[in-house]
């Protein structure tokens, strides 16, 4: 994706909602099956008209979401294959795993290979499982899918046969490390422990068999949020995401200092300059950030009316059916720095300097003046995701590239 920089270009991309139907339990996600709402899912015919628009549009990106999206397998399989032979190149899906449940039964390898034989059949660029917490038991009983775990593990081996290297996709949230919903915040306790959940996090995902990693920032209704009802209702009031500010500032930078541990070992898709943006922003109010290009180069349409959104987050504006969108006439510059949501928070700040050096080289040399350490981060991150292979997903990791990440 970042090949596309050098010319200048910001890739567009596009996050469908598909569903909002889950068969998982997970507290914190405001769509999960205990959660009573009306749910909804798009029409496949309105989505192919969406994806029309898009190539037309030149986006890039397209992301397909839920829910829980594999409850819908043939639907997916169908959009994603439809998607590719458009003309969109970066294809991204994924599962909460269900499918990997009841991994005992004797028909469980040829259950998994007929999925991934379809999926294999798609041009889908990344495909993500989610995984909570570095403890089994845990994952399972938060998500309500026992046995999953050992199901993954026995799953991807074939994903991998086939050419699918699965990333794991983290919320961060209490439990990460076992439970413990209940977390009195002192600095260095707290500090300690979410370093330590990080380590052990990626140290599980390598004993069973994951290649790549993705991490979403806690998605609570705490502080600026109390209020809000969001486009995308993953968000939760529940303690286990209930993370103040100050709170947030520490855990992501144990996560910043425990990603060089690891980066040569797995693929860690979360820009090392967004965590450091991250963080400034919350303890530091003169901080500038980089602006959210949701509404600009970024998009969200949601499964309840189908019609698009600047993102996830901007429920008050409604941009209507993304076909009518008219991309010629738009003023739209990307201005809005709200919330701390990964999706098209790590992006933004990505290529953010890039936009700066082609269309504001001014405002670019006094970033770079003013703050080296940002610029020093983001450089690595630049040359990390070329290591990473640009987080293709088709492809097993180059450890000989990632080899200049050690840690020394």
């Amino acid at each position: 994706m970042l090949k596309l920089f050098p010319k200048g270009i910001i890739p567009k991309q596009l996050v469908i909602q598909y569903t909002d139907r889950c068969n998982a339990q997970c507290p914190q996600c405001g769509m999960n099956v205990k959660e009573n709402y009306p749910r909804s899912t798009l029409n496949p015919d309105d989505v192919k008209r969406i994806i029309d628009a898009a190539v037309k549009r030149g986006v890039k990106i397209l992301q397909i979401t839920g829910g829980e999206p594999f409850l819908f397998f043939d639907e997916i399989i169908g959009l994603a294959k439809y998607a590719g032979n458009a003309g969109i190149k970066y294809i991204l899906t994924g599962t909460n795993g269900f499918m990997f449940m009841n991994h005992d039964s004797p028909d469980f390898t040829e259950r998994v290979t007929r999925i991934v034989e379809k999926l294999a059949e798609t041009r889908v660029y990344s495909f993500w499982i989610s995984i909570d917490s570095a403890v089994t038991d845990v994952h399972e009983k938060m998500r309500g899918l026992p046995g999953v775990i050992a199901g993954i593990k026995k799953a991807l081996p074939v994903f991998h046969k086939h050419g699918i290297y699965p990333a794991a996709i983290l919320a961060i949230n209490k439990n990460m490390n076992g439970f413990r919903d209940q977390m009195d915040f002192k600095s260095t306790e707290f500090y300690e422990y979410f370093k330590k959940a990080f380590r052990d996090y990626f140290n599980f995902l390598l004993n069973t068999g994951f290649t790549t990693s993705i991490t979403a920032y806690p998605m609570s209704a705490y502080n600026a949020y109390e209020n809000v009802e969001p486009v995308y209702m993953a968000i939760s009031r529940e303690n286990l995401v209930r993370f103040s500010n100050e709170e947030k500032a520490v855990l992501l930078k144990a996560f910043f200092d425990v990603i060089p541990e690891f980066r040569r070992k797995i693929r860690i898709f979360n820009p090392m300059s967004s965590l450091y943006s991250l963080m400034r922003q919350y303890t530091d109010k003169e901080w500038r950030c980089y602006p959210c290009r949701g509404g600009s180069e970024y998009f969200f349409v949601d499964a309840k009316d189908g019609n698009t959104y600047p993102c996830g987050f901007m429920r008050q504006e409604n941009l209507g059916k993304f076909w009518e969108l008219d991309f010629e006439n738009t003023n739209h510059r990307p201005s809005c720095t709200t919330c701390d949501w990964a999706c098209f928070r790590d992006p933004s700040e990505l290529v953010g300097p890039i936009e700066e050096i082609f269309a504001r080289p001014l405002a670019f040399i006094n970033r770079v003046v003013t703050d080296k350490q940002f610029i020093r981060v983001w450089l690595k991150d630049i040359l990390y995701y070329w290591a990473c292979g640009y987080f293709n997903g088709r492809i097993p990791p180059s450890y000989k590239k990632l080899s200049i990440f050690t840690r020394r």
